[in-house]
């Protein structure tokens, strides 16, 4: 009895152990191929591991539809870094990897799309518009015309008269006598004769005292 309860453990342990071991075969496939990737505004960083060295496993990447790196066949394993070109704007980049190993029940292919955008200082800057200048209005070509200056009619002067000689000119000094001039003298005789008197009398008085 003791014999059989051991056989009876032993073969449920090994079907334990095969289940468990058949589980972990199972999930193997689905824990390999591990695509890691990453994109900066200037840099698209690839590592894919663990894929099947025993089959052709391809990559691809683009951006905005144009290969930044063609299609290229990798075994176990791939790692690349790639220069993203230098963009104004958002642009999209897409990653295509095809396991060799891929079937209707495992699918370990990666297609997926990330979008980046541009590094600092590098963003398209928007238009400048500018206000439409109104042209300046045209100079005429026409020639200015001078306006004549009407010409003056010269009218004889008339004849310069003489003065006659008959008018006495204006303010002409008085040569004629005037009506002053008897009392002038008679003042002028007075005093001659009183000072005859005084020099008559003065002798006098000298003669007398000597």
């Amino acid at each position: 009895m003791k014999h059989r309860g051991r056989v009876r453990t032993g073969a449920i342990a090994v079907a334990a152990f095969a289940a468990v071991a058949g589980t972990g075969v199972l999930a193997t496939p689905a824990s390999a191929h591990t695509p890691v990737w990453s994109v900066t505004c200037d840099k698209v960083t690839v590592d894919l591991t663990q894929y099947n060295s025993r089959v052709e496993n391809t990559v691809t990447i683009t951006v905005d539809g144009k290969d930044l790196l063609a299609t290229t066949t990798f075994k176990a394993k791939y790692h690349t870094v790639l220069d993203l070109p230098k963009h104004g704007k958002d642009v999209a980049v897409h990653l295509v990897v095809k396991a060799g190993d891929t079937s209707a029940k495992h699918n370990f292919d990666k297609d997926e799309t990330k979008t980046v955008a541009p590094c600092k200082g590098d963003e398209e800057k928007p238009p400048v518009t500018t206000k439409p200048t109104t042209p300046a209005p045209s100079k005429s070509t026409t020639p200015a015309t001078t306006p004549t200056t009407p010409a003056t009619t010269v009218t004889p002067s008339a004849p310069v008269v003489a003065p006659s000689q008959s008018t006495p000119p204006a303010n002409l000094a008085e040569t004629g006598g005037s009506s002053s001039t008897p009392i002038i003298g008679g003042i002028a005789a007075a005093v001659v004769a009183a000072g005859a008197g005084l020099l008559f009398m003065n002798r006098k008085r000298r003669s007398s005292h000597s």
